[in-house]
C-alpha cells in the first residue's frame, strides 16, 4: 500500500524543470496571461451563457458566473503557489504527485485527460455552430447532415446510479452523418500545435485581441439597448430539478464552470515559461480576473437585450444583436467573426494542454514512452498531440455539446479540489520550503476552495457523476496493469 502513496520530491521536480533538454521556454507573463484569456473567453461567453440562462438561471446567470469565479479564485491562488514552486508541464497531476502521492497523481492525471479532451471537443462543436450561422448570413446554407452530431442524448428519468440505464438509454440518432466543421477545426489546431509553441502563442495572441475587441464592442453598443424589464424577475421562480431559483443559479454555475479552466491550461505551460516563478502567478490570476469581469458584463447585457427564455441558441450573443433590429445590424458579422476567432483560440489552448499532461505522465513512466516523444525539429510532443487531436475530432464530430460540457465541468472541479488539498498537505509536511508565491490565508483559502468546488459538483446531474466514476475506473485498471509497474519511482526503490 505504501507504494501507492510514494511521492516525487519537490527537488527532483525542480531539477526536471531546470533541464534544458525538454520543452522550449518561450513564454513571458503577457503570453501566459493571453494564453489564459484565450482559453477562458470562448464557449462560456459565445455559446453556453445563453443556454445556461435559458435552462437554469435566467438573468441571474451573472450570479452563476460570480459563484464559479469565487471557486476559481480560491483554486487559482492554490494553483499559483504550485506553478511558481514546481514549474512543470503536468499541472495538477504534478502537484498531486509532489503532495498526495502517485495514486492520487494518477487519478488527477486521468481526470485531466477527461477535462481537456472533452473541453476541446465541446468548444469545437460551439465553433461549428457559429461557422454555420455566419455562413447562413453570407447566403451559404451548409447541410445539417454534415454540421450536426449524428447522436443526441437525454438523460433517462429516475435512472439513479443504474450504469446500464445511464449509458444505454436516452440515446437517439439525428439523421446527421458528422459535424464536419468541428472535425476540421480540431485537425487544423492539431497541425499548428505540432509546428511549435511560439507559433501557437502568436496565433492565440492575435485571436485574443480580436475576441476581446468584439466583447467590448458588444458591451459598449449593446448596453444602450438593455431593457430592464427583461431582467424581471432577475431570479425566475424555481421549477424543480435545478431549473431556476437558487438551485438553478448553482446548476448553471456548475454547467458553465468549464469555461474557467483557462488558468489551469496556463499551468500546463509552466515548463515553457521563461521565468515561471514570477510569470506563472501573473498569468493565472490576471487572466482569471479579466475574464470574470467580462463574463459578468456580457451576461447582464445579453439578458437585458433579449428575454432569457429566448437565448437557448448556439450563438446567443448574435441572436441578442438580431433582436435589436437594423440599429445594430453592422455588429452582427463582427460578433460572428469574433466568436469564431475566440473559439478557435480556446480549442487551440485545450489541445495544447492535453499532450503536455501525457508528456509528463509518460516521463514518469505511468504511460508508455511514445507519449513523451518530442519532435526532433519543433521540440513539441507531437505523438501525444496527434493522438489527442484524433480523439477530440471523433468526439466533436459525433457527440452533442451538452453531454460534453457537463463532463468537462465535473472533471475540472475534481482537479481543483485535489490542487487545493495538495497545498494544505505540503504546507503541513514541508512548511519551511521556499515558495516564490504563497497562497494567502492558509488553511482558509484551500478549505474554501475544496468546499466551493464540491458544492458546485453536487449540483451536476447524477448521470454525469456516473460517467466520471466509470472514466476513473477505466483509469484505475490502466494504472494497476501498466502504470504502477512501470513507474520510474518504482524502479528507483
Amino acid at each position: 500500500m505504501s507504494s501507492l502513496f510514494r511521492r516525487k520530491t519537490v527537488e527532483s521536480l525542480q531539477a526536471e524543470a531546470a533541464s534544458e533538454s525538454g520543452l522550449q521556454r518561450a513564454l513571458g507573463p503577457l503570453n501566459l496571461t493571453l494564453l489564459g484569456i484565450g482559453a477562458i473567453i470562448g464557449a462560456g461567453i459565445f455559446v453556453l451563457t445563453g443556454q445556461a440562462a435559458a435552462a437554469y438561471a435566467g438573468p441571474a446567470i451573472a450570479i452563476s458566473f460570480v459563484l464559479a469565479a469565487v471557486a476559481c479564485v480560491f483554486a487559482g491562488l492554490c494553483y499559483a503557489e504550485f506553478a511558481a514552486m514546481i514549474p512543470i508541464a503536468g499541472s495538477a497531476y504534478t502537484y498531486g504527485y509532489a503532495t498526495l502521492g502517485e495514486f492520487f497523481a494518477w487519478i488527477i492525471g486521468w481526470d485531466l485527460i477527461l477535462e481537456y479532451l472533452f473541453a476541446s471537443s465541446t468548444v469545437a462543436v460551439g465553433w461549428s455552430g457559429n461557422v454555420v450561422s455566419f455562413a447562413k448570413d453570407l447566403g451559404i446554407a451548409l447541410p445539417s447532415v454534415w454540421t450536426s452530431a449524428p447522436f443526441e442524448h437525454k438523460a433517462p428519468a429516475d435512472a439513479g446510479l443504474d450504469i446500464l440505464r445511464i449509458f444505454g438509454e436516452g440515446w437517439s440518432t439525428t439523421g446527421a452523418i458528422v459535424n464536419l466543421p468541428a472535425v476540421i477545426i480540431v485537425a487544423l489546431c492539431t497541425m499548428l500545435l505540432i509546428v511549435g509553441i511560439k507559433e501557437t502563442a502568436r496565433f492565440n495572441n492575435a485571436a485574443v485581441v480580436v475576441k476581446i475587441t468584439v466583447v467590448l464592442l458588444f458591451l459598449v453598443f449593446g448596453a444602450a439597448y438593455v431593457n430592464k424589464e427583461n431582467w424581471e424577475p432577475f431570479i425566475p421562480p424555481a421549477q424543480g430539478d435545478g431549473h431556476f431559483g437558487f438551485a438553478g443559479i448553482v446548476r448553471a454555475a456548475a454547467v458553465i464552470f468549464f469555461a474557467y479552466i483557462g488558468f489551469d491550461a496556463v499551468s500546463t505551460a509552466a515548463q515553457e515559461a521563461k521565468n515561471p516563478q514570477r510569470d506563472m502567478p501573473i498569468g493565472i490570476l490576471a487572466s482569471l480576473v479579466i475574464c470574470t469581469i467580462l463574463y459578468i458584463g456580457v451576461s447582464l447585457v445579453m439578458t437585458g437585450i433579449l428575454k432569457y427564455d429566448q437565448l437557448n441558441d448556439a450563438a446567443p450573443i448574435a441572436k441578442a444583436i438580431d433582436s435589436v433590429g437594423p440599429a445594430l445590424a453592422w455588429l452582427r458579422p463582427i460578433i460572428k467573426v469574433g466568436s469564431i476567432a475566440g473559439l478557435s483560440s480556446v480549442i487551440l489552448v485545450m489541445l495544447m494542454a492535453q499532450p503536455r499532461i501525457f508528456y509528463t505522465m509518460a516521463n514518469d513512466g505511468l504511460l508508455p514512452p511514445i507519449f513523451a516523444k518530442l519532435h526532433t525539429k519543433y521540440r513539441t510532443p507531437w505523438v501525444s498531440t496527434v493522438i489527442t487531436g484524433l480523439f477530440a475530432g471523433l468526439f466533436a464530430g459525433t457527440l452533442p455539446i451538452s453531454l460534453l460540457g457537463e463532463l468537462v465541468s465535473i472533471g475540472t472541479l475534481l482537479a481543483f479540489v485535489i490542487v487545493c488539498a495538495g497545498v494544505l498537505v505540503l504546507r503541513y509536511k514541508e512548511p519551511n520550503r521556499p515558495r516564490p508565491f504563497r497562497t494567502p490565508w492558509v488553511p482558509v483559502v484551500p478549505l474554501l476552495g475544496i468546499a466551493s468546488c464540491l458544492y458546485l459538483m453536487s449540483a451536476l446531474p447524477i448521470d454525469t457523476w456516473a460517467r466520471l466514476l466509470v472514466w476513473l475506473l477505466i483509469g484505475l485498471v490502466i494504472y494497476f496493469v501498466y502504470g504502477r509497474h512501470h513507474s520510474k519511482l518504482n524502479k528507483t526503490r
